[in-house]
């Protein structure tokens, strides 16, 4: 939740809860990523749509996020795509160099209409 919240910096801190979190990933797989026995990352992918729900990192910089992709990865079909909120340029620049390209823009009709961009890599 602390990443969460380090993170979407735009949405207010009690947006971000566990509950929320644990039951929209459910149905999707969770990798962790593990630096000298602290989790410093972890990503949860959705099988059945190919797509990346999460990736959030603790450290930047310390490749945990390119390891989960790659992880993630390598369960994909191969048409992995993810969602990412418009405002958040650090995780779209990230994509961006592991090869994604915006496919689709759109705003969520909760929350005051978030905007969002669509990514994908083939």
């Amino acid at each position: 939740m602390r990443v969460l919240r380090d993170t979407f910096t735009w949405l207010p801190a009690w947006r971000h809860n566990a509950q929320d979190f644990l039951r929209d990933a459910r149905e999707e797989e969770i990798y962790v990523a593990v630096t000298d026995c602290r989790i410093v990352g972890f990503a949860a992918y959705h099988r059945p749509g190919d797509f990346l729900h999460s990736l959030y990192v603790s450290e930047r910089g310390c490749g945990a996020g390119q390891a989960l992709l790659a992880r993630v990865t390598e369960e994909s079909a191969g048409g992995l795509s993810l969602k990412c909120q418009a405002k958040n340029r650090r995780a779209q620049a990230f994509y961006r160099r592991e090869g994604f390209r915006v496919v689709e823009r759109g705003a969520d009709p909760w929350e005051g209409g978030v905007a969002w961009v669509r990514m994908a890599r083939t």
